[in-house]
């Protein structure tokens, strides 16, 4: 028996946010954002849309492509860092919008390799027979992460500028993390199957807390008493802080050992991958992990120039638009590879 996908979605919201329109908020512009990540545009949630709302889009497209029906899925497993509420989890959210059973909802946070997780939980689960169809959602709004009060519906068409010159200060200090940034979502539906060799092949997952804090966010958590004040906002101690040096180094090393080990144990050579699917965080790291990797660029496709890095809605956003353009196509061997918050990171072998 083989865990395979049987269908795919997208949840993308409406308001595309260019990078000339960022600098009107801080000190930047469309050449120094594409330098240093590639990024050219990033999509933005209205107010009220939440990850639990572009994960329901994703997972209704999805469950389409699959030819499925809520009453067919037997599990949930959605994967973010930015849930609509600090509790409960997006899982029974989902579960309500889109109609679902009573069903198990699991919810998971692994950051940028959170979908890779749960690609590897959700293959646990079906293996071991506990479950037979699993609905899998990676999916993230950031937008609330950055002080936007400070000029956040200028960039959707909801307000004009211009901001003040302490706001337009402040903005510029986080620059480096906040052009990063999109909201997006991305759902697969993945089942048992006995039909041919189709399916997972396996998957090596890593972690080492000793770098926690290269990327983290050191505010609203409930080591503070309270967990959230206004000290904290003031400080802008609830955006995430980035050692980006560090967070670059890792990802080059850790990603391409990983899609290594993952191919030994399959039994597979690292020439023999036909599509490299890499988390969408940095164009150059991407770029860097093909090269480690001796992989051509058309073998290593990459959106983040139109999304930005979406966190765990990179990958299932990435797969489904490979699959929807023919770069992905039955009998191809997939590779699936992320790095993220924890130090999270690991690859995961899949044959189309």
């Amino acid at each position: 028996m083989k865990t395979i996908i049987t269908g795919s979605g997208i949840g993308i919201p409406r308001n595309a946010v260019p990078n000339a329109m960022l600098t009107t908020l801080m000190d930047t512009s469309d050449e120094w954002i594409r330098t240093r990540s590639g990024i050219e545009q990033r999509y933005y949630a209205d107010p009220g849309q939440g990850s639990a709302e572009l994960g329901a889009i994703a997972a209704q497209n999805a469950l389409a492509a699959a030819e499925r029906e809520p009453a067919d899925i037997d599990a949930v497993i959605f994967a973010t860092m930015t849930p609509n509420y600090f509790f409960p989890g997006n899982g029974p959210l989902l579960q309500a919008q889109i109609g679902l059973r009573e069903i198990p909802t699991f919810d998971i946070r692994q950051q940028c390799s959170g979908f890779l997780y749960g690609l590897d939980l959700a293959d646990s689960l079906i293996q071991c027979g506990k479950h037979q169809r699993i609905l899998l959602v990676g999916a993230e709004v950031h937008t609330p992460f950055m002080p936007w009060e400070r000029g956040w519906g200028i960039t959707i068409g909801e307000e004009h500028g211009p901001i003040s010159e302490e706001d337009y200060a402040f903005n510029t200090s986080i620059r480096d993390r906040t052009v990063l940034f999109g909201d997006g979502a991305g759902a697969v539906v993945v089942e048992a199957s006995k039909n041919g060799d189709r399916g997972f092949l396996g998957a090596k997952l890593f972690t080492d807390g000793s770098n926690a804090e290269a990327l983290y966010v050191p505010g609203v958590g409930f080591r503070h008493r309270p967990y959230v004040t206004a000290e904290q906002l003031e400080k802008a101690l609830p955006i995430p802080q980035m050692d980006g040096r560090t967070v670059f180094k890792e990802a080059l090393s850790r990603m391409p050992a990983a899609v290594r080990a993952v191919c030994a144990a399959a039994g597979v050579a690292v020439d023999e991958i036909d599509v490299l699917l890499v988390h969408q965080a940095n164009l150059r790291i991407v770029e860097g992990v093909a090269k480690q990797l001796g992989m051509s660029a058309d073998r290593v496709p990459h959106n983040i120039e139109r999304y930005g890095n979406t966190t765990a809605g990179t990958l299932p956003i990435l797969y489904h638009e490979c699959v929807a353009d023919g770069r992905i196509r039955p009998g191809m061997l997939i590779c699936f590879t992320a790095l993220g918050s924890g130090l999270h990171w690991g690859a995961a072998l899949y044959r189309a």
